[in-house]
């Protein structure tokens, strides 16, 4: 059987998820614009997005993107640089 939740953990868990959802969304906001002014942008946004992925399954399929598109930049960059040493 489960147990009922009482309505203050019901409430705190609300708080928290509202607290995590409003840092997230402020962190990406923060992250764009530092893209078009002085700052980490990219990293800012995908903090942001890793916050949000906690809350939200889109977050989460958006953050798995970047790190597939980082991959393979990271390894474009590896490639070329290889051949480069051999010539």
């Amino acid at each position: 059987m489960h147990k009922k939740r009482g309505p203050i953990i019901t409430t705190i868990r609300q708080a928290k998820r509202l607290i995590t959802v409003v840092i997230g969304f402020t962190i990406i906001a923060a992250g764009i614009v530092m893209l078009v002014t002085p700052g980490p942008g990219i990293p800012a946004i995908i903090i942001g997005l890793a916050l949000l992925g906690t809350e939200f399954l889109w977050a989460k399929k958006l953050m798995k993107r970047f790190e597939h598109h980082a991959n393979n930049v990271k390894n474009s960059f590896l490639n070329n640089y290889v051949n480069n040493r051999k010539k």
